[in-house]
């Protein structure tokens, strides 16, 4: 997997960025309207979506979570999927031959328009523009996948909560992001950055208080930035 830089105006990898829906509740809207108003000031990834596939630290991303996803998880041909955070679709490029539909769970819309206008994804992926949080996909899925989504939303808890209401029990969750690191990896003030990644012993704690048993990590990438290594862990768990 080649190595990379993190260009100076890499903000991340996750285009959601998500505090508490019950303070993030526009009172004068209703519905439909005010889901689409919150998601389109929410959208700090308006102006990266053209060039992020052509980044490097998303590609070298992509290849090894993918890759070590393929590797860790036992896929299926009927399996439905979530891909939280899904971004352009680069996580879901890997999965798709693998199982039956992925519903490509975003609340960028320009970074889901590059989505789906990828012709290899068409029939399989599914954009849902929503935040999972405030309201829910509506049905079980098998797996829930993500990468480098997590550090973007401020309640890990309430997002696992969700994660677990949307799993069947014997449901898989596979999640990438930043091991615990001094805050270097992001330019300083950068918006919607709530954690300075995740210590695993902490993770597997939290995992298996909300439900989640055989919690295992691996190394799936590794991003190098100014002198300094930023390893990318996948953790894996099964709902009891």
């Amino acid at each position: 997997m080649r190595g990379g830089t993190v260009p100076p105006h890499f903000v991340g990898w996750g285009s959601v960025s998500f505090t508490s829906p019950r303070a993030s509740r526009k009172g004068a809207l209703a519905g439909d309207e005010r889901r689409c108003y919150v998601l389109r000031v929410n959208d700090l990834f308006q102006d990266k979506a053209q060039e992020w596939d052509e980044l490097p630290v998303p590609a070298q991303i992509s290849a090894g979570v993918g890759a070590t996803l393929l590797r860790k998880l036992p896929l299926r041909s009927s399996m439905q999927v979530m891909d939280f955070g899904a971004g352009t679709g680069l996580i879901c490029a890997h999965v798709a031959p693998n199982v039956d539909k992925i519903y490509a769970v975003d609340i960028s819309e320009s970074m889901l328009e590059r989505l789906a206008a990828k012709p290899e994804l068409q029939g399989k992926v599914e954009p849902v523009c929503r935040n999972i949080l405030d309201e829910p996909l509506g049905q079980d899925v098998d797996l829930i996948m993500s990468a480098m989504a997590m550090h973007h939303v401020e309640d890990t808890d309430q997002l696992f909560e969700a994660f677990a209401a949307h799993l069947s029990s014997g449901g898989l969750l596979a999640v990438a992001d930043l091991d615990e690191e001094d805050g270097s990896f992001h330019p300083p003030g950068v918006e919607g950055v709530f954690h300075h990644g995740f210590d695993r012993a902490s993770l597997q704690a939290k995992l298996e208080a909300h439900g989640f048993d055989d919690v295992e990590f691996s190394t799936a990438a590794e991003v190098s930035r100014d002198g300094k290594s930023f390893p990318i862990f996948l953790v894996t768990a099964t709902k009891r």
